[in-house]
């Protein structure tokens, strides 16, 4: 088997906000459908967005919708990164504490990632 490319698809009620903010986060462009949005970087799809009209965001750490998958993204810097992530309209789930490399933040349809750094 040969793959030619792969994408992780966020499901999302509005598509818009959500495909947005992730071509905010990575600094990219948005190519909009009816019902799937791809988020490009140089016409590369990195990821995309999926219309799912009754998309329940999943409840981190526990919950009844449980965290199926998500995004680590490394930054080199961690403050910047987290306040433009926020200002971006991201939720912040658990911030960095001593020791860690790692932030949780959830997306505008709830979808966990981190943002990590080195420390």
């Amino acid at each position: 088997m040969q793959i030619d490319h792969m994408v992780v698809v966020f499901d999302a009620a509005d598509l818009t906000a959500e495909s947005s903010f992730w071509a905010a986060v990575l600094g990219a462009t948005v190519d909009a459908d009816d019902d799937w949005h791809r988020v490009q970087v140089d016409d590369r799809t990195v990821v995309a967005v999926q219309l799912a009209p009754d998309h329940v965001p999943p409840q981190w750490p526990d919950g009844p919708m449980r965290q199926q998958i998500h995004l680590d993204v490394w930054v080199d810097d961690f403050p910047a990164a987290h306040a433009e992530v926020v200002r971006l309209g991201a939720l912040v789930l658990q911030d960095a504490r001593p020791g860690d490399d790692f932030a949780v933040y959830a997306d505008p349809a709830g979808h966990p990632f981190c943002l990590c750094f080195d420390v």
